[in-house]
């Protein structure tokens, strides 16, 4: 995590300078240090680079003067940095914007154990020993589907309400009052709100208040011909999850075979559907080959007998469809559990 820390006084210098010797010891951490007085019209000329360019920003000032410096450039919790404020004495860590999706919370803990700081955390979860949504599902690698409704659903867990708890997956969130659906035929009306793991894209759910979380768990393996659009791609791939009940937010990876690595209609798919890509060699290929469909033509044009289905495969998952080909391009989708 790459950290700017800022600080404005003799005193909040020295902490700083402690912070960035302390994290080229730990890996988790990168501090670089900014102090006030040494540049060119203060740190108030530079704070929207320091916003846009680092994970975090730790203050050692006042905490009005870190409020009054990040007003202009908040936008919501799933992008702003973690911001922590230190007094100049050292005495107190706080964690003040984007607690738990920007870590701010983690790293005013650790500016409290280098510097022998109290750290504070205000974040109501956290002092109740709930285990918040937002940070279940990052450790997860979920997709959060609605953050108004994550932010609905934890209040009732801060309330202490009973709340469901369905998923696909076998990661159960840590909370005290919850119960486990395995369906929803049986309404519980003692439920107050529901949080639903589920790469599935439409679901029947018989309560008002839920939430989302779509597990990254599906891998697309892809073959083209040279040339293919983007759009198309993209379309193909689409019109197959649609007809699966699955999630455009549950692709995990595209897999395909080297030769095919710099097709632009590929990487412009990796790039709309937010997903990295695979590149296997012709071995890797060759390895697998044998347990799908082969096709002597994609043999004598490529030098193995198949693409989409052997790279769904070494993507990882039970696979879920065969070759599914449509006007020059072919896509297999596996699902890790």
């Amino acid at each position: 995590m790459k950290i700017a820390c800022i600080s404005f006084t003799q005193l909040g210098k020295e902490i700083g300078e402690k912070l960035v010797k302390l994290s080229s010891k730990n890996n988790e951490y990168t501090v670089h240090h900014f102090i006030n007085s040494e540049i060119n019209g203060g740190i108030k000329s530079i704070i929207v680079c320091l916003f846009d360019e680092y994970d975090g920003l730790i203050f050692i000032s006042a905490t009005g003067i870190a409020v009054r410096f990040i007003n202009p450039y908040i936008i919501n919790k799933t992008v702003d940095p973690a911001i922590v404020v230190v007094d100049d004495e050292g005495n107190f860590s706080i964690s003040l914007l984007s607690g738990h999706i920007g870590g701010a919370n983690e790293v005013a803990k650790w500016v409290a154990d280098t510097i022998g700081a109290i750290p504070v955390i205000t974040t109501a979860s956290d002092n109740r020993g709930i285990e918040s949504i937002d940070l279940f599902a990052m450790k997860n690698n979920y997709y959060m589907e609605n953050m108004r409704a994550i932010k609905d659903i934890t209040a009732m867990m801060v309330n202490k309400n009973k709340i469901g708890f369905y998923s696909e997956l076998k990661e159960v969130i840590k909370y005290d009052n919850l119960k486990i659906i395995d369906n929803f035929q049986d309404i519980d009306h003692s439920i107050k709100g529901v949080i639903i793991v589920s790469s599935q894209k439409d679901i029947n759910i018989p309560y008002e208040k839920y939430c989302r979380l779509i597990p990254k768990n599906m891998n697309i393996g892809i073959g083209c011909r040279r040339g293919m659009e983007g759009k198309r791609i993209i379309e193909a791939i689409e019109n197959i999850l649609t007809q699966l009940n699955l999630s455009f937010n549950a692709i995990k990876a595209i897999g395909t075979i080297e030769v095919k690595k710099d097709e632009i209609g590929i990487i412009e798919a990796c790039n709309h559907f937010k997903c990295p890509l695979k590149i296997f060699t012709l071995e890797e290929i060759k390895k697998v080959e044998d347990n799908f469909p082969k096709s002597q033509f994609v043999k004598e044009t490529i030098g193995v007998y198949s693409v989409s289905e052997p790279s769904a495969h070494l993507l990882g998952g039970k696979m879920l469809t065969g070759k599914i080909k449509k006007d020059g391009i072919t896509i297999s989708i596996s699902k890790e559990t």
